[in-house]
């Protein structure tokens, strides 16, 4: 049994080493594709290009994103599919054919392009209209904007990747249900995904807002799980809610934004003078503005990950001692780092940058001090 756990643990080791390495790897590619991109003078021509054929500054946007989306797909395919699709099943976590993770990546990156056009347009809509308080006009129009993301997330986004259904074990959702209503918190109700058919990995969440808050629950959970472990699961994500976490978080994500927003305001004649160009609401600087939004997201991600961390052991707290489910809470963590290969005790530099969760075997032994 030991030598089980142990090869697992070190499983767990490689497959969070390569990811780790890869996430640096696929950002630094993507910064040096971004400057070359704007320093060897492509952006200038693209937009030239665009705007012979396109008066109308808002379809000029359209069309350059679109043209950009499209190029770094390409140039970043091999690492992308051996991140996403080789290495996950390298380590017999991936359930997915080619077509179904293809399928996967088109309806990923019609998102991802809807969702950056909106935001883009908005960004120089206001940029125009606004030249000198642009910064936090945005500011604020992001903040709504990923507030009613949000809402809809549960209602749109999620049914274009999973089946959705209200869970049919009767005697596990009343559970959950009156679990909730014992942490005060009103659920529309419970719902499972047919996360299997993509991975063996597990997840659960209350997600949405308002009339759209709901539990959903991934089958791969229900499948392998116990009664008390899926309810001390969705403790610790009720007590997020409870703690008013996501409101915490959101007031974080609001000071970073302006902050970063501010900092572009600030600081763009400099970049604008180093590339020779003219204003940042000309679309052939927009390489500018995603490495602006890549490094100050890379210096605020362990700051973000330091608030982050304190919050989850806060919501482990009052999930052990609204439960008392101590033991179903160890073997849940046990669980959830074997199937979904966690590293358990990684190297203090590596859970700085890119833990948002205590790792596992700390949260097991704060487990034990809490009833000690």
């Amino acid at each position: 049994m030991d030598n089980s756990k142990d090869n697992i643990t070190e499983k767990a080791k490689r497959y969070s080493s390569i990811k780790y390495g890869l996430a640096i790897v696929e950002t630094v590619y993507l910064l040096l594709l971004l400057f070359l991109f704007q320093f060897l003078g492509f952006s200038n021509i693209l937009a030239k290009d665009i705007h012979q054929l396109m008066i109308n500054d808002y379809f000029a946007v359209l069309f350059y994103i679109l043209i950009v989306y499209i190029t770094y797909y390409i140039l970043n395919f091999p690492l992308n599919f051996y991140h996403s699709f080789l290495l996950e099943h390298e380590f017999q976590l991936s359930r997915q054919n080619i077509k179904e993770w293809f399928t996967d990546q088109i309806k990923g990156g019609i998102i991802a392009y809807g969702l950056s056009i909106i935001g883009l347009e908005a960004f120089y809509f206001i940029l125009k209209h606004q030249p000198r308080n642009w910064w936090w006009i945005l500011s604020i129009f992001w903040i709504f904007f990923s507030l009613i993301l949000a809402r809809l997330a549960p209602v749109i986004i999620i049914p274009l990747f999973f089946k959705y259904k209200k869970l049919c074990d009767e005697e596990l959702r009343e559970r959950i249900i009156g679990l909730a209503t014992k942490m005060r918190i009103k659920i529309l109700d419970v719902f499972e995904i047919d996360l299997s058919k993509k991975t063996t990995k597990v997840n659960a969440g209350l997600v949405g807002w308002g009339a759209t808050k709901r539990v959903i629950l991934a089958d791969t959970l229900r499948e392998k799980y116990t009664t008390d472990e899926i309810e001390v699961i969705l403790a610790h994500e009720f007590a997020h809610y409870k703690l008013k976490h996501l409101i915490k978080i959101t007031l974080i994500n609001v000071l970073i934004t302006i902050l970063c927003f501010y900092l572009i305001a600030k600081t763009n004649p400099w970049s604008l003078r180093f590339f020779s160009l003219a204003s940042l609401a000309d679309i052939a600087s927009l390489p500018i503005v995603f490495i602006y939004l890549i490094l100050f997201g890379m210096v605020m991600q362990p700051l973000e990950n330091i608030f982050s961390r304190r919050f989850e052991k806060n919501a482990d707290t009052m999930a052990l001692r609204s439960t008392g489910l101590k033991d179903a809470f160890i073997s849940t963590m046990d669980k959830l780092a074997s199937q979904n290969l966690s590293d358990r005790n990684p190297h203090p530099i590596i859970k700085f940058l890119f833990f948002d969760h205590p790792p596992v075997d700390e949260r097991i032994s704060y487990a034990n001090t809490v009833f000690h």
